[in-house]
């Protein structure tokens, strides 16, 4: 998989970030979710999956659909 950098609003170019992927899919870039509270939300959270957290305002970097 390949990452292409979509923006941020850290002035120091690290987290939170946003990623779109030679897959059609995003990653992002963020705080780690580690509470046990807000893990039982998620939604069928596989043994390799993750929860990260990133600001709503990262949103606008996501590219709007064709």
């Amino acid at each position: 998989m390949r990452l292409r950098f979509l923006g941020t609003e850290s002035e120091q170019g690290t987290c939170p970030a946003i990623y779109e992927t030679d897959r059609g899919t995003f990653a992002v870039q963020g705080r780690l979710v580690t509470d046990p509270e807000a893990l039982g939300d998620g939604v069928n959270l596989a043994a390799d999956e993750v929860i990260v957290e990133i600001p709503k305002s990262l949103v606008r970097f996501f590219p709007t659909p064709e």
